[in-house]
């Protein structure tokens, strides 16, 4: 089958966002034009007969990267990729490992102008598969292209959880391992890590791995399994595509009950108080309760919705239990009237945002109560997964802010005042580029012994790894900020934000991280697009004395890929 073209169907790419938000449709294309065939075109030279390949257009998560007719295979082995790199090594054609393309980053594909001698690998189809491999101290092996849903829930069928992961399902293991995904975990007052735990992100409980690297006494590429151990594994912990994992072996520990109760009654001037304001019910003081916090603010409302867990091994009386993950239908559906919204907006009436951020806050503060979802209890990946794929699709920036525990009330006021003074001063001039929720999540650093591997280094590149120079920074404090892609004015309004990040924890009692797989990098006109940023900000903030920094990083990883068979124009650009 082949999908018609825009012209044919009348589609522009504005009518496609707006159909996407209205219906939480995915209208990600499915046909496949099959090479050989009079659609599909002739194959990339040489390649190789034993795989199936085809064109597929590629759309990422909120469809701001749309490119069509990109060559895709799915790899049936680990030893399919290695086939698959020596040719591209060989013709000049670079692979990129595709799964859900639940992100925003370029980290797959760039656009249109980088695609040409691109192959896709999509893994979701074959490299799936998992098996526990040690009883004590726990671990299981799994394949790259597993999704979380199947992951955890596997762990959970076999006794055994972690403490945080993202909220979406939708994702593959090799693309969490990859930005060192994560969820919102910190320690509760006089709680103790479990074995097999950890509060950084994912990408801390790797054990071994198994990559696709360039072997330089055969002169090609092979697969090859680095232990935690091994100083070069630290930088395909976090790797942002520029390797190839085909599998991970993950220490993991035993699952655990939580409870999620959700309040929408705590104002945000309460919640994100400055520290000390007698009687507020604040963030930091739901973390040092229960460790476990995430919170919603709607745009241009009063009070977030706040997420709080707590490990519960009983259920208490006022839970309703659960035993399916995502549990808040409201908000994986978009309403008629809201959809109408949506369009409006996106057709340029941004001054609706405010409308749409009431609106928004209805629909939780009702559906919280009809699905009976405000207090709930049950094993810790269904109160953990809460974003399905039919969720609005926004654009959503990201930063992490390393510091000490002790200060996460005042980044958090800090950063709260900023946004809603940006968000003031802007719709004093009439203009509203925000009409997404701001969500506030903080986590523990990758610290390395929490695996438990002799000799175990945190992950090279990820956001949460912790800085040497400042061992009192043990907190990351996770903003995302959404609006509709192409908002007028968002991408300024997320550079302002951005350079009050930049210049506020500049490394004197915090320090700000890109969040790999968020929108960062802004200018007036565009995402990832700063050069300052690039070149200079992002790599200092990971020179921090180690011996797997930044300049490390990236020589250990042109090491294992001289070639640059796994790279794209973004990586090229920043990883030099």
């Amino acid at each position: 089958m082949c999908d018609a073209s825009e012209e044919d169907t009348g589609w522009s790419r504005r009518r496609f966002l707006a159909a996407s938000l209205g219906t939480g449709a995915s209208l990600i294309p499915i046909g496949r034009l099959f090479a050989g065939a009079a659609e599909g075109g002739e194959p990339p030279p040489g390649f190789p007969s034993s795989i199936v390949v085809y064109r597929q257009a590629y759309r990422n998560w909120a469809h701001e990267i749309e490119v069509d007719g990109v060559w895709t295979c799915e790899p049936r082995t680990a030893e399919d990729v290695v086939l698959l790199a020596n040719w591209a090594h060989v013709h000049g054609y670079t692979l990129r490992a595709q799964g859900f393309r639940h992100g925003w980053a370029p980290l797959t594909v760039p656009g249109v102008e980088t695609s040409a001698k691109t192959v896709l690998l999509d893994t979701r189809t074959y490299l799936t598969a998992v098996e526990v491999v040690n009883a004590s101290p726990s671990a299981v092996r799994a394949q790259t292209g597993i999704s979380m849903d199947a992951l955890l829930q596997f762990l959970e069928d076999n006794g055994l959880g972690v403490t945080n992961t993202p909220a979406p399902g939708d994702l593959t293991l090799g693309g969490v391992l990859a930005i060192n995904g994560h969820g919102s975990s910190l320690p509760a007052a006089d709680e103790v890590l479990s074995e097999g735990h950890t509060f950084g992100s994912l990408s801390n409980l790797v054990v071994s791995l198994t990559a696709v690297v360039w072997d330089n006494a055969r002169r090609r590429y092979a697969l090859r399994t680095f232990h935690r151990g091994e100083r070069l594994c630290s930088a395909l912990l976090t790797c942002l595509g520029r390797g190839f994992v085909t599998e991970a072996v993950l220490r993991v520990g035993v699952n655990s009950n939580l409870r999620c109760v959700s309040t929408v009654d705590i104002s945000a001037a309460e919640l994100f108080a400055a520290p000390g304001t007698p009687g507020a019910r604040t963030f930091a003081g739901f973390v040092e309760e229960t460790g476990r916090v995430d919170a919603i603010w709607l745009p241009f409302t009063d009070a977030p919705w706040l997420k709080v867990w707590t490990v519960s091994p009983i259920k208490p009386k006022s839970s309703r239990e659960t035993r399916e993950p995502y549990n808040y239908p409201f908000s994986d559906s978009i309403p008629e009237e809201m959809a109408e919204l949506y369009r409006q907006i996106t057709e340029g009436a941004t001054f609706l945002a405010p409308t749409l951020g009431q609106l928004q806050y209805e629909v939780v503060a009702t559906g919280l109560v009809t699905t009976r979802s405000a207090d709930l209890w049950g094993r810790s990946k269904n109160l953990q997964l809460y974003i399905k794929p039919t969720t609005a699709r926004l654009h959503a920036n990201g930063y992490a802010i390393l510091t000490r525990r002790a200060n996460l009330q005042q980044v958090l006021h800090e950063i709260a005042t900023r946004y809603t003074e940006l968000l003031g001063e802007y719709a004093a001039r009439g203009d509203y580029p925000i009409n997404g929720p701001a969500d506030f999540r903080v986590t523990g650093l990758d610290v390395p012994g929490d695996v438990r591997v002799a000799g175990a280094r945190a992950p090279a590149l990820s956001a949460a790894r912790p800085h040497d120079a400042h061992p009192e920074w043990d907190i990351a404090v996770w903003l995302d900020i959404l609006t509709h892609p192409g908002t007028a004015s968002s991408n300024r309004f997320y550079r302002e934000l951005e350079e009050f990040l930049l210049s506020r924890y500049c490394g004197v009692d915090a320090m700000v991280r890109v969040e790999w797989s968020k929108g960062w990098g802004y200018t007036d006109s565009a995402r990832w697009a700063s050069e300052t940023l690039l070149s200079h900000r992002i790599p200092e903030s990971y020179r921090t004395g180690s011996d797997v920094d930044w300049n490390w990083a990236v020589h250990a990883l042109d090491t294992l890929d001289p070639h640059r068979v796994f790279t794209n124009s973004l990586l090229d650009t920043m990883l030099r």
